[in-house]
């Protein structure tokens, strides 16, 4: 079974998904945040799914960020509506900024990431499974 992750944002979210066997996070999509729950709901009805992981914003300091709220609706949301499927949050705090140096360090060229914003955040999705998974072993 696989394990998905959520790079939740206000106008877009990132999603990265494992293999069958949990060794490897990749980068899955990123799709509008208003069509986030339609196409979880579609990728989990093919595709065997253990469980969720969701990053947690939160500021530098510890203090949860603006986005928190927008979060923990969707979180309620999911819960109520697939509870087989469990869903946790994971610290995401500097995911984002991760992502971009990766994308720097990878050569992505600057007007490729000016095109393609969505890019950053499926890599903090991917960023936030890889995490997660290395915190499990």
């Amino acid at each position: 079974m696989r394990i998905l992750s959520i790079d939740y944002g206000k106008k877009r979210t990132g999603i990265a998904v494992t293999d069958p066997l949990q060794l490897i996070a990749n980068g899955l999509a990123t799709v509008s945040t208003s069509q986030l729950f339609d196409f979880l709901r579609d990728y989990v009805g093919r595709e065997q799914v253990e469980r969720i992981v969701i990053g947690k914003p939160m500021q530098p300091n510890g203090a949860p960020s603006e986005n928190l709220q927008r979060v923990e609706q969707f979180v309620n949301r999911w819960r109520k509506a697939c509870p087989a499927i469990p869903i946790e949050y994971y610290d995401e705090r500097f995911t984002s900024v991760l992502a971009h140096r990766v994308l720097l360090d990878s050569g992505v060229k600057k007007k490729t990431r000016r095109e393609n914003k969505g890019l950053v955040d499926e890599i903090s999705a991917t960023i936030i499974l890889q995490d997660w998974m290395s915190a499990r072993r």
